[in-house]
């Protein structure tokens, strides 16, 4: 399972369920994420492992 955020065809976050961790991939993003919101990158990632979840559940059901 892997998530790709994109900004005007930029690449800024990456998520995949091997790491299950998310990875920024523009400086800028990492900056105001980090002075908005400290825990974000962690309440993120809680967030995609549960949506990775519900997604492997999902397409076990569409194999039945």
């Amino acid at each position: 399972y892997v998530t790709v955020e994109m900004v005007d065809e930029v690449q800024i976050e990456y998520y995949d369920s091997n790491t299950q961790r998310i990875i920024t991939k523009q400086d800028w993003v990492d900056q105001a994420n980090r002075d908005k919101v400290p825990d974000y990158l962690e309440r993120e990632t809680e967030s995609r492992k549960g949506t990775q979840q519900v997604f492997k559940a999902s397409m076990g059901i569409l194999k039945r």
